[in-house]
């Protein structure tokens, strides 16, 4: 099978890569990157365990090919927080309790993120809209959206 060449940026990191036509992206960050935050649950684009932001949009990330990607800016859970600290979202879900087995997290960190930059003081309602396409069979969501909605709020200043 022909390979063919893709350039990408992940987590603020230049790569480039010759891949396979039928190469998604989710196995591309897993298999050659090693970033092992991004989950493949259904590999149908159903749970959102695989969400990340390519080029500023909320993606899943089973859904598209590597060489779709090419040119793109792509951030993984592993790029949120810094080697200093985790991101505030991060931190939320931590105090809020909405971890549990955390298979859903990094795919809801980056739902929660693409809410929050394209939308930094949404309602509850918003926030449950936002995150509608991750699955999450511990929490029952309401500590999630806790954990979200404190994040809005701590950076509008409330």
């Amino acid at each position: 099978m022909d390979k063919y060449p893709i350039e990408v940026k992940v987590n603020g990191r230049d790569y480039k890569f010759e891949v396979e036509p039928d190469v998604r992206l989710v196995d591309l960050l897993r298999n050659r990157l090693h970033l092992l935050g991004t989950k493949e649950g259904c590999g149908k684009g159903e749970c959102g365990a695989c969400t990340v932001i390519m080029d500023g949009k909320s993606v899943t990330s089973c859904l598209v090919l590597a060489v779709q990607a090419n040119g793109s800016e792509i951030l993984t859970v592993e790029g949120l927080g810094g080697e200093e600290a985790l991101h505030p979202l991060q931190q939320a879900f931590i105090q809020h309790g909405a971890v549990q087995c955390g298979f859903c997290s990094p795919g809801m960190l980056m739902s929660a993120k693409y809410l929050l930059d394209t939308n930094p003081n949404p309602t509850r309602d918003e926030i449950r809209a936002g995150i509608s396409g991750n699955m999450c069979r511990c929490t029952g969501y309401k500590k999630i959206i806790d954990a979200i909605e404190a994040v809005a709020r701590r950076e509008a200043g409330e």
